[in-house]
């Protein structure tokens, strides 16, 4: 059952997988713009978690700075017990690439790559992995969505919720222990939607992966263990869809 919180103190110091500390990120300029204020939030290992708003309310902001898309500025973020501001470009490139998975609204699948291809490209980038080995993972990770016998296709030829489903396994490549998905499911019909949903909570519950999506999407977030409302910037626990 879904629960509205967002403050520090939701369990044990080890079992959290994410911790922000008074993070804030501005736009500077003539005029400062400021996408991301005060937020203090702990978020755990196996928890699936939806970030909620207003459009331009700063949730896709939160999550790319959580995922280390972009970073604050003020604040810290410690992923896994490590204090991520202690990084520099090439620690960050590296830590995203072996311990962060990504899915956007739009699947940013590679065109001219085989599906196959596309899920390898993690893999074949932080090359942890023999090729035999990749491909067997990702062949593995294609048959997990059921989507092994559309390998050898392109993009272009599967279906939205396939494309987003391929998109998924390509997040899981390097086994990641935290996936970021911005509106997953903004661009899909319901029945995909749900599917989609569905997936993501599994990838929590049942691998223990720790899984944060922003959503517009009630019925979406309705399977999440936790909403974080977010009004300006901010936590806003009185804040729900529809209020």
């Amino acid at each position: 059952m879904s629960s509205v919180a967002g403050v520090a103190g939701v369990g044990d110091r080890h079992d959290v997988m994410i911790r922000a500390e008074d993070v804030g990120r501005e736009l500077a300029g003539e005029v400062p713009v400021t996408l991301v204020q005060g937020v203090n939030l702990e978020i755990r290992r196996g928890e699936f978690v939806c970030i909620m708003g207003p459009s331009g309310s700063g949730k896709s902001s939160l999550l790319y700075l959580l995922g280390l898309l972009d970073m604050p500025s003020r604040g810290r973020i410690w992923i896994d017990g490590q204090d991520t501001s202690a990084f520099d470009e090439d620690a960050l490139t590296d830590f995203r690439l072996a311990r962060l998975g990504y899915v956007f609204q739009f699947h940013f699948l590679l065109a001219e790559f085989s599906v196959l291809d596309n899920v390898l490209l993690p893999m074949r980038k932080l090359a942890r992995l023999g090729d035999e080995a990749a491909r067997e993972r990702a062949l593995e990770l294609l048959g997990r969505f059921d989507l092994r016998d559309q390998a050898r296709k392109f993009p272009h030829q599967l279906s939205g919720g396939q494309r987003q489903r391929v998109a998924i396994a390509r997040a899981l490549a390097n086994d990641p222990q935290v996936i970021l998905a911005d509106e997953p499911t903004g661009n899909l019909d319901s029945v995909s939607s749900t599917n989609v949903r569905d997936i993501l909570r599994d990838l929590a519950h049942d691998l223990g992966k720790t899984v944060i999506a922003v959503t517009h999407d009630a019925n979406f977030s309705s399977a999440a263990d936790r909403r974080i409302p977010i009004v300006d910037g901010r936590i806003d626990l009185a804040w729900l869809p529809g209020a």
